[in-house]
């Protein structure tokens, strides 16, 4: 039962830091990306949305669109706060975590997909042990974000990275 919470929290946390995402809707650049990222957001308080989230982003895969693949990981593991079973919970936590891994390795140098897995990482309970590219990625976030176009996404970044205290 003590897991179950300990999941609960993290999920919560986890919840928290993509509020951060959800404000990039309005500057997206792709109207597909921008739509993705509000219902995103709608699918942190419904379980409804984010069976349709996923479904919508499954056709994308790390050779079509690794950044909507990584939205589709980040639903898949939201689906964690949206179940009761503690097994279902670390379901969708693993598979969603594979994904995510999967579509980071197809595009190690996308910003806003390391800033997603930094951002599970930091919020995840230690017992699910997915914090090995904690450092990798606070590094990789802190020497890219000058290069960075979108200022939302900087910002975004940066305030997340001070709240942190990795700055």
């Amino acid at each position: 039962m003590h897991g179950t919470k300990q999941i609960e929290f993290g999920v919560k946390n986890l919840i928290l830091c993509f509020f951060f995402i959800q404000s990039l809707a309005c500057y997206a650049a792709n109207e597909e990306v921008e739509s993705i990222r509000i219902l995103f957001q709608k699918a942190q308080s419904s379980e409804k949305v984010c069976l349709e989230l996923i479904d919508r982003l499954e056709p994308y895969n790390e050779g079509n669109n690794t950044l909507l693949m990584g939205y589709r990981a980040c639903a898949t593991m939201l689906m964690a706060k949206h179940v009761f079973n503690p097994f279902s919970k670390l379901s969708y936590f693993k598979r969603g975590r594979d994904i995510l891994e999967k579509a980071i390795k197809s595009d190690r140098d996308n910003i806003e997909l390391r800033f997603l897995r930094y951002t599970i990482q930091t919020n995840v309970p230690s017992f699910l042990n997915y914090d090995q590219f904690k450092e990798l990625d606070r590094l990789f976030l802190v020497n890219s974000i000058s290069k960075l176009n979108d200022q939302k996404l900087k910002k975004i970044i940066m305030a997340y990275l001070k709240t942190n205290k990795t700055v």
